[in-house]
């Protein structure tokens, strides 16, 4: 067994790290601003959404191997089992915070709310338009997750099923090469149209562009790419990750040039070249990240795992936190765009991380939530019956 065979199942600093660097990035791009920052500290930040395309390689890259790696071992997949295993992962914090939202409407960011039926289906990225609805706006990253969750063990299932396994590099590449030419007829069809005239695009981009699932994938087929190599093809694996750090500074050239792409982010290299090089180059990151090679890897640092940790619940409250504290302390006088306002919002955003953390996630990622775990509670209450 190769040395990254054996490294997989264990924990991984370095796709810690790459989570940590996800959610500072979002946290960082919704944050609206800090007065007398550099121009060149702005464009950083302006490239900050990316941060969304690195979470869906890691979810990609993480749901696959799952699922893989017990494809490989039984040549079949528990979708029950995944199924409640993610339930009890997503579910039960999310259900939280759009409670919160709805029942509290101080905790809302801006005034307008989608229909509750939108956050409960996961579908609320469909149509939004964040000019009419956009509280809570960024839970449309949480709906493509949900859907990807909910297609792909049934894909895979459905591969076994009808012994086309290997079958399946095809329609990954043939998804991916969907993604970019739905992007472009977009683009040329809607968009090009409307450049130049009064008004510009409006939302339309955001709307119908980069909120879409199926505009969207390229991120998560980059993950389930590197899943379907780490797992199916280990001596090959091995040899491209000998050079980790040559694949890792790879990732961020790549990355660099992206940049460079997309400003502005709705314009037409971006949409077309853009998407794909993105999740491209933080996959190069994310396999060079599991490599016993790579700097990430043999780095460990408890404020980035515990960031990774917290990086859910993070996702989840931060622009509703930083509301509350933009209007409380602005109260007392601080200015929004004060680096003192930016503190506090990173530190109650934490606080509120760390309670959803230990009331709600932690107790259902508890062993008693898993399937076998559920079975054992119900047949110790059987038995207790019956005495």
């Amino acid at each position: 067994m190769t040395k990254l065979q054996n490294a997989v199942p264990e924990k991984l600093h370095g796709l810690d790290h790459l989570r940590a660097l996800a959610i500072a990035l979002v946290f960082i791009f919704h944050y609206p601003g800090v007065a007398d920052l550099p121009g060149w500290a702005w464009k950083i930040i302006d490239f900050g959404w990316v941060g969304v395309d690195l979470f869906f390689v890691l979810s990609g890259f993480l749901i696959a191997r799952q699922l893989f790696a017990e494809l490989k071992a039984t040549n079949s997949i528990s979708v029950k089992q995944f199924f409640i295993k993610r339930f009890f992962r997503i579910i039960p914090v999310y259900l939280v915070v759009v409670a919160v939202y709805f029942l509290v409407p101080v905790f809302r960011e801006r005034e307008s709310l989608p229909a509750l039926w939108r956050f409960l289906t996961f579908t609320q990225n469909i149509g939004l338009n964040p000019s009419i609805n956009g509280t809570f706006s960024h839970a449309w990253s949480l709906c493509i997750e949900e859907q990807f969750y909910l297609a792909f063990p049934l894909v895979i299932a459905a591969l076994v099923y009808f012994k086309v396994t290997k079958k399946g590099v095809y329609l990954i590449a043939g998804l991916f090469l969907f993604t970019c030419l739905i992007r472009l007829y977009i683009w040329n069809t809607y968009m090009a149209p409307l450049i130049g005239k009064e008004g510009g695009d409006g939302n339309f981009w955001v709307t119908w562009m980069y909120y879409p699932t199926h505009t969207r994938l390229d991120g998560l087929l980059v993950g389930i790419s590197i899943a379907g190599l780490v797992v199916f093809y280990p001596a090959l694996t091995e040899k491209i990750t000998k050079y980790a750090n040559l694949l890792l500074i790879t990732g961020i050239m790549i990355l660099t040039g992206a940049y460079f792409l997309c400003f502005p982010r709705n314009g037409f290299n971006a949409n077309v070249f853009g998407f794909p090089l993105i999740a491209i180059g933080f996959g190069c990151m994310v396999l060079a990240a599991i490599s016993p090679g790579c700097v990430l890897y043999k780095f460990k640092s408890r404020i980035t795992s515990s960031i990774a940790i917290l990086s859910y619940s993070v996702y989840l409250i931060h622009k509703a936190v930083r509301h509350l504290c933009f209007v409380y302390f602005g109260k007392m006088g601080l200015d929004e765009e004060s680096y003192w306002m930016l503190l506090l919002s990173i530190v109650f955003t934490i606080l509120g991380a760390l309670i959803l953390r230990y009331t709600i996630e932690k107790p259902f990622l508890r062993p008693r939530c898993t399937v076998r775990g559920w079975q054992c509670l119900a047949g110790h209450r059987l038995l207790r019956r019956r005495r």
